[in-house]
């Protein structure tokens, strides 16, 4: 599974490291020192990933990744950070990136975490099947095809991550989806991901689709067991 790989990150001994783990999996990479520099490669290159490192010069990594999102680039972006606080390392996926891991790491988890999003990345990529199918659930509409989600018709922006974990519960409504099954939809088969990541994306999307997140009428969790997406006006009596 080659693939071409833009390292961002601006220390060489660090860069180097994973340069050679990367090309001894035989992909093709590229390493570049700053934000600006990572932006240019990538408009320039389209490659398959990008593994960007948060503290960087000329622009950060969560500059990187809002500006690529604002693009609407659908490249898988993996975050290293050096931040360990809980807030910190949620930022990076509230703004887009599709994993992250804080440093140090081990370079053979870090090689199995680009394995991972490579390989979901070739199952939703322009050679996949395209699911033309509207869901609705009420009024959440969500076209796979147009990657658009709407509430009553107003427009909704989700990053790629988000829209993932919606538009496998909007296809089976009222289904109990476990974190496992949400993590499968986010990363693949993969044990290093954690639970949290997809709190997080959970959290994220009820700030989106809820008319008041703290108190959830769509998107609701199943407690001991995960989250289920419903229609807030089934039950209701008519009148």
């Amino acid at each position: 599974m080659c693939a071409n790989v833009i390292v961002a990150e601006d220390d060489e001994k660090q860069a180097e490291l994973v340069r050679r783990y990367l090309e001894r999996e035989g992909h093709a990479v590229r390493v570049v020192g700053d934000g600006l520099a990572a932006l240019e490669e990538v408009r320039h290159r389209e490659p398959d990933l990008l593994l960007l490192d948060v503290m960087m010069p000329r622009a950060d990594g969560l500059d990187v990744v809002r500006v690529l999102r604002a693009e609407c680039r659908e490249l898988p972006v993996l975050m290293l950070t050096a931040r360990t606080t809980e807030d910190d390392l949620l930022l990076g996926l509230d703004l887009g990136a599709d994993d992250y891991m804080t440093k140090p790491y081990s370079p053979r988890e870090l090689m199995a975490r680009v394995r991972t999003l490579l390989r979901r990345s070739r199952r939703t990529g322009p050679e996949a099947p395209v699911v033309s199918q509207v869901l609705r659930v009420g009024t959440l509409t969500v076209d796979p095809e147009r990657h658009e989600v709407s509430v009553g018709g107003e427009p909704k922006e989700c990053t790629p991550g988000e829209f993932r974990i919606l538009a496998a519960m909007a296809a089976e409504p009222d289904r109990v989806f476990t974190r496992q099954r949400l993590l499968e939809e986010l990363h693949g088969f993969d044990r290093y991901i954690g639970d949290r990541t997809v709190d997080v994306h959970v959290m994220n999307l009820r700030k989106k689709i809820e008319p008041a997140p703290r108190r959830p009428v769509r998107l609701l969790t199943v407690f001991g067991v995960g989250y289920k997406l419903t229609d807030p006006a089934k039950g209701l009596p008519r009148g």
